[in-house]
């Protein structure tokens, strides 16, 4: 019988591809002639050839998305080379757009865009009988979400103890943000509501305990939500009763910013501290923005949702920003960052845009100059507004941001690092960090401490003694064996308060 694998390669090994397990579910009576394999980008190019050849395959279908394309098309052309004959199919949103002038596309079969689900199946079924398709470009029919099989039964053992777990509730999206490929999508599919808690509840007693949700709205439909948030308490409830470990659960969902029902709060409400984490998508604070990518948000039911829930909450908030928006100036950015500050999330990810296929963005390129990386992860590189020297900047203030702020390293450091005027103060640090170092990557946690002690001190004009302090509050955290090297690097002026000072946090840290 017809060997068939399917793979892709993820971002990390923690990632495990919700979207192979749709295709391996949905095999039908092929599915003992499939095979699933997973990599990571990390992993070489050739031994994942090696792997992939071993059963002699016919068929290899990838999953390629922006994070692996470039490794992807190092990985057909090593696998044509080898085996010419091994047919190769490719499917995922990298490949479902503008897919006409790839050189991946070249180098393969054929290409399904699209969804997928039962599509691959029936190609196979296809190239077994030697009914090969006129066209190499294949595009699915629509299909309802109640004829798919659910993947959820293909996370094994290995998967629930080691990585996340990918579940979705709903497909879709009914607002149209020109960034974003949900924009494509005319409005919200849900798939019932029964089934998905069964499997829900299968996967809770196999063990898992985090659930990523990928629904792009989780809190369109409150109804929906509360009781999907409703099933996981109560068996919060139940496992506490039972003097069980639940306390371990969380739970991460993406909500809509400025959709929060009283209904839904209660609910919120209820989830105790360490187990729910909200993924929220500001993007941009500017409403002249906000309308050029036809984004419908208000900014003061943002501002008054956030509010509520880092006050009346214990959800962890993951906010999201994007650098180079059209329309959207560095001076404009900063007041959105510092506004946003001002909400308090837990977390802000600072985020560069990136030009997706077959997003509406493109129509934008012209009147506001947009000019993107030509390779993964097309990510914008000027634009009218701001030019390529400081799109640049603004590369290194994300990755720094991420880096310090995003870490959880400098919980008390970041306190005065932002107090003020949050935007300002880290690009001074961030312009101050790369003229120092010329590094963005590969700087070790313990350099790290003496280069904040001295950007601080000497960028930010901060006294010594208040970033000693905060400094050293961080550092009994960090896990760093031996006396703070950030310590030696104060004048000799300062020398004897700023030992004091350190004496007194050291012995009250246990360092």
């Amino acid at each position: 019988m017809s060997k068939i694998v399917l793979t892709t390669l993820n971002a990390r090994y923690i990632h495990a591809s919700m979207g192979l397990r749709y295709l391996y579910a949905n095999m039908g009576d092929l599915q003992n002639s499939t095979k699933l394999l997973e990599f990571n980008i990390n992993t070489r190019v050739m031994d994942i050839t090696e792997s992939l050849l071993q059963s002699k395959p016919d068929i290899i279908g990838i999953g390629v998305y922006i994070w692996n394309a470039t490794e992807t098309l190092q990985l057909v052309k090593l696998l044509k080379t080898i085996s010419p004959e091994t047919l190769i199919v490719l499917g995922g949103p990298e490949v479902s757009y503008e897919y006409e002038d790839q050189e991946l596309v070249s180098w393969v079969d054929y290409v399904i865009t699209g969804q997928a689900d039962t599509a691959f199946k029936e190609l196979c079924i296809d190239l077994i009988q030697q009914k090969k398709p006129f066209n190499k470009i294949i595009h699915p029919l629509p299909i309802e979400l109640s004829e798919i099989e659910l993947p959820y039964a293909y996370y094994n053992d290995e998967d629930i103890a080691n990585r996340v777990i990918y579940v979705e509730a709903s497909r879709g999206c009914p607002f149209k943000c020109e960034f974003c490929l949900s924009s494509l999508d005319k409005t919200v599919y849900p798939f019932d509501l029964d089934i998905f808690l069964a499997e829900m509840e299968s996967l809770y007693q196999r063990g898992v305990r985090h659930f990523k949700f990928v629904d792009r709205t989780f809190n369109l439909k409150v109804a929906t939500s509360i009781r999907i948030m409703e099933f996981f308490l109560n068996k919060m409830e139940l496992d506490n009763s039972n003097a069980q470990n639940s306390a371990n659960l969380f739970l991460h969902f993406e909500l809509i910013p400025d959709h929060l029902p009283e209904k839904l709060k209660a609910t919120i409400a209820r989830f105790p501290e360490g187990s729910l984490q909200f993924e929220i998508g500001i993007q941009s604070l500017n409403p002249q923005v906000q309308t050029i990518i036809s984004r419908k948000q208000n900014t003061q039911k943002v501002t008054d949702n956030l509010n509520w829930i880092r006050k009346h909450s214990h959800a962890h908030i993951h906010a999201d920003l994007i650098i180079g928006l059209p329309g959207e100036s560095i001076e404009s950015f900063a007041e959105g960052l510092n506004q946003l500050y001002t909400m308090n999330p837990h977390e802000i990810q600072v985020g560069i845009l990136k030009r997706l296929k077959g997003t509406p963005i493109i129509r934008h390129s012209i009147d506001y100059d947009m000019r993107y990386n030509p390779l993964p992860p097309f990510n914008i590189v000027s634009n009218k507004l701001i030019n390529f020297e400081n799109m640049q900047r603004m590369s290194r203030f994300a990755r720094y941001w991420d880096l310090i702020i995003n870490s959880g390293r400098f919980t008390f450091t970041k306190e005065t690092l932002l107090a003020g005027d949050a935007f300002n103060n880290f690009i001074n640090l961030s312009d101050w960090i790369f003229n120092t170092t010329g590094q963005t990557h590969k700087i070790s946690l313990e350099r790290l401490y003496s280069l904040l002690f001295t950007g601080m001190t000497e960028a930010l004009q901060i006294s010594e003694l208040q970033v000693t302090d905060v400094l050293l509050s961080d550092y009994a955290n960090s896990g760093i064996k031996g006396h703070p090297k950030f310590l030696n690097q104060s004048p000799k002026s300062s020398e004897t308060k700023l030992i004091k000072s350190s004496q007194r946090q050291i012995r009250h840290s246990g360092l």
